[in-house]
Formats: C-alpha cells, sequence, structure tokens
C-alpha cells in the first residue's frame, strides 16, 4: 500500500493522475488513488484478502511464469494439464497458476516446444484462477460493507482492460481480481487508446514498468522508487505543456 504517499508527493508536485490501474493487489492502491476506496478499508480488505488466499492454499500450489510462447501456445500447454493461465502480461510474458507438479510438467513442456524460460515464482497461492472462485465470493460479503466512490480519475481494470466509474463495478473488479486471470498488455492497450503517454509505476520496484515497457506501450513509463519524483514531475509538466 505504498502508493498513496508516493502519490500524495506527486499531486502536491501539481502531478494528478488521468488513469490509475494495479496489477492483482496493486488495483487496491490505485482505487485508493482514485478516491474510490478509503484508505483504511482498503488496508482491512487487503488483509482479509491476503488471509483468504493463504487458507484456501496453504502448501502445493503456486504460480510459474512463461515466456517466449504465445498465448495460443501456452493454451495447448495448460489444456487439460490442471493448470490455469493466470497473468497475461505482454504477447509472450504470461504465468500460471496450478499444483507444483502439475505447473512443473508444463514448463518441462513449454522449454521443450521453444520457451526461453519456464520458473517457478515464489508465490504458494494459485491466484488468478478459478482455484480462488470460494475465497473471492467471501471477500465480495465483505465488500457489501463497504462504501465505495466514483473515482475522480479513470480506474483501469488490470482485469479486464477496460476503464470502471461505477463504484459496485470497482467492488466487484477488487474482490474477485484473486479469482481473475490479469490481463495487463490488455490493459495497457486500453491506456494507449485513450492516450496516456507517461505510465509512473508506485514503490516498491519497477517491474510494473518492465512488463509496461513489454506489452506495447506506445509512451514513456518509468519507475517512481528508480527514476525519482523530480524525474516524474519533468516528464509530466513537459507531457501538459
Amino acid at each position: 500500500m505504498l502508493a498513496s504517499p508516493g502519490a500524495r508527493e506527486l499531486a502536491r508536485r501539481g502531478v494528478s493522475p488521468d488513469i490509475v490501474s494495479g496489477l492483482s493487489i496493486g488495483a487496491y492502491p490505485a482505487a485508493v488513488v482514485a478516491g474510490a476506496l478509503d484508505f483504511a478499508d482498503a488496508l482491512r480488505l487487503v488483509a482479509l484478502r491476503g488471509d483468504l488466499m493463504e487458507q484456501a492454499y496453504p502448501h502445493g500450489y503456486g504460480l510459474t511464469a512463461i515466456m517466449g510462447l504465445t498465448l495460443a501456445q501456452v493454451e495447448s500447454l495448460v489444456e487439460g494439464s490442471g493448470t490455469w493461465i493466470a497473468n497475461l502480461n505482454a504477447e509472450t510474458q504470461m504465468v500460471i497458476a496450478g499444483t507444483d507438479e502439475a505447473m512443473a510438467s508444463v514448463a518441462k513442456r513449454a522449454l521443450e516446444k521453444g520457451a526461453s524460460k519456464a520458473h517457478r515464482l515464489a508465490v504458494s497461492v494459485p491466484s488468478h484462477c478459478e482455484l480462488l472462485a470460494e475465497p473471492a465470493q467471501k471477500l465480495v460479503a465483505a465488500f457489501s460493507d463497504v462504501t465505495l466512490s466514483r473515482p475522480c480519475c479513470a480506474y483501469l481494470s488490470g482485469s479486464t482492460g477496460r476503464v470502471l466509474w461505477q463504484p459496485e463495478q470497482i467492488a466487484d473488479d477488487l474482490a474477485m481480481n484473486m479469482a481473475r486471470t490479469v490481463r495487463w498488455q490488455e490493459a495497457v492497450i486500453s491506456a494507449n487508446e485513450r492516450e496516456a503517454r507517461l505510465a509512473i509505476e508506485m514503490p516498491p520496484g519497477g517491474v510494473l514498468t518492465c512488463l509496461t515497457r513489454q506489452a506495447a506501450w506506445e509512451g514513456e513509463s518509468i519507475s517512481l522508487e528508480r527514476s525519482g519524483v523530480d524525474v516524474a514531475v519533468h516528464l509530466a509538466k513537459r507531457l501538459r505543456s
């Protein structure tokens, strides 16, 4: 939830977003920055989300990244394997979810098919697939006690690649994203179509900056943590001049 301090500092310097988006749990700080979700509610819901996911699958499951294959190739590998496509990050950068054994089998076959890389991620939960449908419904119930607001800027769903304005749609997107495929490339394409030309990744890290660049992004993409606030402010003001 470190996105909000970074966004507040940018706002203090006169830089406010036209669009916000987040990958997986990052959708929550995105909703906070957009004014759709209260920060205290976000903290409580994120904690519950983590508990529900961990309790559902404490061990033996997870995520594996596959790079260098097309979507059609990965779809053929996961069909009937007991794994699911969890993330569509870029044209040839995907993540699958499932049991350790099933993912290892798919990873082996992916490398045989010409994948440049197939490696197990340090994650113990099979996120973004139907295995988490039941815990996601429990989170939906928790959202019934939370009041969301219409966002002050476009909230771009990382699960659908569409902009959402209605509070009930944003609540559904946040609650259910643990069980839905991440479609980051589609979100980036949607941002391109809305003429966004500067993507600023909030702390921590810079993984999304790299993914955004790989996903046919037409503008500049920077990590606030690595590039700093001064660079972000300069680029934003240059775009608006």
